[in-house]
């Protein structure tokens, strides 16, 4: 059965809705509405999954999302001045310095000189454009109100990238201290200690346990070199595919709820993109259960996939949505439950879940702000630590020469 994009209006309330739905021919699609309590105002057939050819690369291609939310901005000013879809995404593919991009969007506009509309352009290019992006496109397109869907979705666009640079710029710091302390550790280990051993051995003195592992480490280094780059290749490659399977999915899922500091910043991140999208999406007119569907597959995180997915099946079966995540209070704070609960009361759901979204990106903002004062006497511990067993592990042998010599 023929699958539509459509949008309505509630009979009795005036608001518009959207979404997918199956029906027999247009005529069906309408009545099934009307018996809903909806007239139709607009729709579109969704073509057919086999008509769209993506190629095997394509699946792999990806964009920074700075690009992409730069296309997004500039499309809606375009659309807004009057041009045409086809000359929008043709200007923007001359405007554009990442070459990928430039060749991804000439390509769009060749399906819509084709007489494909630009969603479906870009659902040849599943690795660029997410179901979220495509869909929004789509609703956009149906409805009429492409303008309005571009600026809603740039805005999303905006605050992810804000949100994703402020958690990576506050792991540069960090990041940058323990990489030195391995090259430094490194360092030590291969070039620096094998001259100091050399004095213990010409000195014939019993070692301790901690010098003698120090230099079993640096012998292994030094003698298997090769073999210690292909068990660090390994175990990163093991560590990856492990990470990809659904078990290792669910444990560094689990594993990043529960770290300190970073525990916090997961959830914040994650209820933050969910009500930002979740909300976007419903402005965009999109139905709830096409909007869950599209936000649990959007979210990184198994566990907030596991909890959207059986909010899916409860919705439909009508239980309010507040009711489902209230069950899951370790990924949806207790905020986040009567928020939505407001929402779902007052019939604003979209309102109420765009301020919820802006009280956690600014929660986030704090967090980063203050993670290198967080963190900085962590890793002075640590560098301490390994600093103060080199350190012991060498002078011990030394105070056992010095009282054998008294």
């Amino acid at each position: 059965m023929p699958k539509f994009f459509y949008t309505a209006k509630n009979i009795t309330t005036g608001e518009t809705a959207g979404g997918e739905m199956e029906a027999k021919d247009e005529r069906a699609l309408a009545q099934d509405l009307r018996a809903r309590g909806f007239l139709l105002t607009s729709h579109k057939a969704i073509q057919e999954t086999q008509s769209i050819h993506i190629k095997f690369f394509d699946r792999f291609s990806s964009v920074p999302l700075k690009e992409k939310m730069i296309f997004t901005r500039n499309m809606a000013v375009m659309i807004s001045s009057g041009l045409t879809v086809s000359r929008a995404v043709h200007n923007l593919s001359l405007q554009t310095r990442n070459k990928k991009f430039k060749k991804i969007l000439s390509s769009v506009y060749d399906s819509l000189q084709s007489g494909k509309s630009m969603s479906e352009g870009m659902a040849q290019y599943p690795g660029v454009f997410s179901e979220l992006f495509i869909n929004m496109i789509s609703v956009g397109e149906v409805s009429g109100n492409l303008e309005e869907v571009l600026d809603i979705l740039a805005l999303q666009l905006e605050k992810e990238h804000d949100l994703l640079s402020k958690v990576r710029g506050a792991l540069i710091y960090p990041g940058v201290i323990v990489a030195a302390m391995i090259g430094i550790g490194i360092l030590m280990l291969t070039y620096i200690l094998p001259r100091i051993t050399s004095v213990f051995k010409d000195m014939d003195v019993k070692l301790p346990a901690s010098t003698l592992f120090i230099i079993g480490i640096s012998d292994f280094l030094r003698n298997h070199y090769i073999l210690t780059v292909g068990i660090i290749a390994a175990l990163t490659m093991g560590v990856k595919m492990f990470a990809s399977t659904k078990a290792g999915k669910r444990f560094f899922g689990l594993l990043a709820l529960y770290l300190p500091i970073v525990g916090n910043i997961v959830v914040k991140v994650n209820c933050a993109r969910f009500a930002r999208i979740y909300s976007s999406l419903l402005r965009s007119g999109i139905s709830v259960v096409n909007t869950l569907t599209i936000v649990s597959k959007t979210l990184g995180n198994v566990y907030y996939k596991d909890a959207l997915a059986e909010a899916l099946g409860e919705v439909q079966k009508g239980v309010e949505l507040s009711k489902v995540i209230g069950k899951y209070p370790r990924i949806f704070p207790i905020l986040v439950t009567q928020i939505l609960e407001v929402g779902e009361e007052t019939g604003k759901t979209e309102t109420v879940l765009q301020r919820l979204a802006e009280f956690y990106e600014e929660e986030v903002s704090q967090i980063t702000k203050n993670m290198s004062s967080i963190i900085e006497p962590i890793l002075m511990l640590l560098i301490g630590s390994a600093v103060g067993f080199f350190a012991v592990a060498m002078l011990q042998p030394m105070y056992s020469v010095l009282e054998n010599i008294k």
